[in-house]
């Protein structure tokens, strides 16, 4: 069954361009302000930095879990589907990794609160982890792969250590103004290359 099948064999109607582009608007007003706010952030502050009532909100999003779900489900596909295009575009695959990485820094700082939530009972929340694995794992695995075979990084990589070695890093970094998680990151995806 795919994500178009209402399991009756019948496709369910797709979103307008508009209404997929406001909800895209949505879920990024709501991700910069749990960066800033956390996920128990007040939905007027998402409505505002949306340009939007609080009222369209709910409407998309009736409960706060279905909102955080969504954002986290949003930035999760966002960074998956970064993958491909960095490693197309980037001078070298370890640059289009390190590139990458950034982008997965940037979804982990935006995951402020959300350890608190994840604690839930909420199926939905307790289904995003795997999803998050299921979706970027593959995608750090194939540019790490590029630049083992691109000769400039070490074979004995795995990415799973090193996503799980970034968030580590990570974590705190959004409650000590002196830990600068970025830097020791940039200064693990150097450390990765083949002298």
């Amino acid at each position: 069954m795919n994500d178009s099948d209402d399991g009756k064999g019948q496709a369910a109607p797709r979103k307008r361009a508009d209404a997929r582009r406001n909800e895209r608007a949505l879920l990024d007003a709501a991700a910069a302000v749990f960066v800033t706010s956390g996920v128990e952030a007040p939905i007027r502050d998402i409505a505002a930095r949306a340009g939007v009532g609080v009222a369209t909100i709910y409407r998309h999003f009736p409960t706060r879990a279905e909102l955080i779900i969504a954002v986290y489900r949003h930035q999760i596909e966002e960074c998956a589907k970064a993958g491909p295009v960095l490693l197309a575009s980037s001078a070298s695959p370890h640059a289009a990794l390190g590139r990458w990485i950034n982008l997965f820094v940037d979804f982990l700082v935006t995951k402020h609160g959300l350890a608190a939530v994840l604690q839930s009972d909420d199926a939905g929340f307790q289904q995003l982890h795997g999803y998050f694995l299921e979706r970027l794992l593959p995608v750090c695995a194939e540019l790490v792969a590029a630049a083992v075979e691109a000769g400039e990084i070490l074979p004995d990589l795995e990415a799973y250590e090193l996503m799980r070695g970034v968030g580590n890093l990570c974590i705190g970094a959004e409650s000590d103004p002196r830990y600068d998680a970025r830097r020791l990151v940039g200064l693990l995806v150097e450390g990765l290359r083949r002298r």
